[in-house]
């Protein structure tokens, strides 16, 4: 990016809060404005981050810090976006059709205003534009874009980042991506198109956007309930039995967000009585009052649900974030207290579930997972003769593999029914899992037990990570570029066999910024930049045969200590 000189910002700077139609944001640029006329410390730094470069479609669309500029989330920037959406779609289009968009948001600061700045835009376009009626989940949306036939949607979420943040994830149908759109993640090529329609110096006053014209689908209570559709078919995958009774004991927490309810509705109508929600995070709350990060994976997200189930001897915990397409669980162990499950492990549960189950049905299953995520499920469809798929990280990606029927990547991501939401969805995954837990109560087993009789079967495939937070986004490629070039002869004791770089395309697979190693003993590290955090990700993966359950405790032993050892030779290698 070039540096500009702060007279250069703030030339720019002045004329992007005359420009912005909010007056809020055009405040708050003047006042940051007023601070570096007055050497404010500080106040330059801040400047430069609001004029970094705009916004760019990342692994989820678009996500950063609420605020005035161009490197922010605002309405200015929100308008633009809208209005280079509908510009592809409308090219897209080419005339055929009227192009029909649904509109979702979450409870986050500012996420109606986002979402109604959109609805205007796409109406204003002669679109034919549904807005949700109040915040939902993200899967609503996902599910929605089919339901309603949707040429795109807009979610507006920044999903389990810090309360600082929003973001507007896109969707396509499958006139816009015939055969493969269905309602996924935007990929290249149509993010870069979509990117190359935005004008990010465009005259803001020359977007035309509609202060009505656009379709609130019906909300709760109303004829067409769009949130009871959806729920109703989640339940579907899931009925209650005849006698309508399942006795699983569930605590279940919405960290905040805009899951709770939904959830509850679900687990519910499929016969789950014994539910617990954790009240203190079951409305949604933008400031996220109770945790650190709104994130199950961080540590202490969780520990309020885990209390709560020690308390009332539940059997399982399911956690959503806040915008419900995640799905976290913890199990009780057999010495007492309770364990969060990998998301390893809960994909690889419900994967294995599945297979069986579509077995019984007569159902052909085609598993995936992304490549970050653990082998072991590859390994059990295998053993299966089970078709399997690896594909980039993004559920995006997942989205893409044809005749998909589970797919999931380790950071908490699982999509169990690709025929209603072709994403993750938190909801839907909650309720297999519930499922899988109640079939094994009654078979008087647990989780633990099944995970046990897959690692026998497969062996332990042993995960961890390394999840390094960066003030600036160019500190992940120094990183990386240290790496790239001195890799470390050795992990675990292990030599390295190969070094991959990503960015050339490995096993097939389309180009991606990050570095694969393994090593004589089948160790896997792969690490790369998030694309939806300031984060440098390293992703850890041993794998100890198992000959007999007898084996399971000294197995499981041996995995901690290799990893142990990968993780501090990877964080040598890389000057932590």
């Amino acid at each position: 990016m070039k540096h500009h000189s702060i007279e250069e910002l703030t030339v720019r700077a002045a004329e992007w809060a005359a420009a912005d139609p909010d007056p809020a944001t055009a405040a708050e640029l003047r006042e940051v404005l007023a601070a570096v006329e007055r050497g404010q410390d500080g106040a330059e730094a801040d400047l430069r981050s609001r004029f970094s470069g705009p916004l760019e479609f990342g692994t989820a669309g678009l996500r950063a810090a609420i605020g005035a500029g161009e490197s922010r989330m605002n309405i200015a920037v929100v308008r633009r976006t809208a209005a280079g959406i509908a510009r592809f779609l409308a090219g897209a289009a080419e005339g055929a059709y009227v192009p029909r968009v649904v509109i979702g948001y979450d409870a986050r600061y500012r996420s109606h205003d986002f979402a109604v700045e959109s609805a205007g835009v796409f109406s204003a376009a002669g679109f034919e534009v549904l807005l949700m009626p109040t915040h939902l989940p993200t899967p609503v949306l996902s599910w929605a874009v089919r339901a309603f036939d949707a040429d795109a949607g807009v979610m507006v979420t920044a999903s389990h980042n810090p309360k600082e943040d929003n973001g507007y994830k896109v969707y396509v149908g499958g006139r816009v991506e015939p055969g493969v759109g269905r309602g996924a993640q935007i990929v290249p090529p149509i993010d870069g198109l979509i990117s190359e329609a935005i004008h990010w110096d465009e005259d803001l006053a020359g977007i035309a956007v509609a202060d009505s014209g656009w379709t609130v689908l019906p909300a709760a209570g109303e004829e067409g309930d769009v949130e009871a559709r959806y729920v109703a078919d989640i339940v579907a995958l899931s009925p209650a039995p005849a006698d309508g009774a399942r006795d699983l004991s569930i605590v279940s927490t919405a960290l905040h967000g805009v899951g709770g309810q939904t959830l509850a509705a679900v687990l519910s109508g499929a016969g789950y009585s014994a539910l617990h929600p954790v009240l203190e995070q079951e409305t949604p709350d933008p400031d996220f009052p109770t945790v650190a990060f709104p994130n199950p994976e961080e540590k202490g997200a969780m520990d309020l649900s885990l209390a709560l189930a020690e308390r009332v001897g539940a059997d399982l915990v399911v956690a959503n974030d806040p915008d419900a397409d995640r799905c976290s669980a913890a199990i009780p162990t057999p010495g007492g207290g309770w364990r969060q499950l990998r998301g390893d492990e809960v994909g690889v549960l419900l994967g294995s579930y599945l297979i069986r189950r579509d077995a019984a049905a007569g159902r052909t299953s085609i598993m995936a997972n992304s490549i970050v995520s653990s082998r072991q499920l590859g390994a059990v469809c295998a053993a299966a003769s089970v078709e399997h798929h690896q594909t980039l990280t993004g559920f995006k990606w997942l989205a893409r593999v044809e005749g998909l029927t589970f797919g999931y990547e380790e950071a908490l991501g699982y999509d169990v029914a690709p025929a209603l939401t072709n994403d993750k969805d938190g909801i839907s995954a909650s309720l297999l899992l519930a499922e899988l837990a109640q079939a094994l109560k009654d078979e008087g087993r647990s989780i633990q037990s099944e995970l046990d009789r897959i690692n026998v079967g497969t062996g332990i495939y042993a995960t961890d990570q390394i999840s390094i937070r960066v003030a600036e986004l160019s500190e992940r490629d120094v990183l990386l570029g240290r790496l790239r070039s001195a890799a470390p002869a050795s992990l675990g004791g292990s030599a390295v066999v190969s070094v991959d770089d990503l960015a050339d395309g490995v096993d097939g697979l389309p180009p991606t910024t990050g570095l694969r190693l393994l090593t004589e003993d089948n160790t896997r590290v792969i690490v790369r930049p998030s694309g939806t955090e300031p984060k440098l990700k390293c992703y850890l993966e041993v794998v100890v045969p198992v000959a007999s359950e007898s084996g399971l405790e000294a197995a499981d032993a041996a995995a901690d200590a290799r990893l142990s050892a990968v993780r501090a030779d990877l964080g040598a290698a890389l000057g932590l």
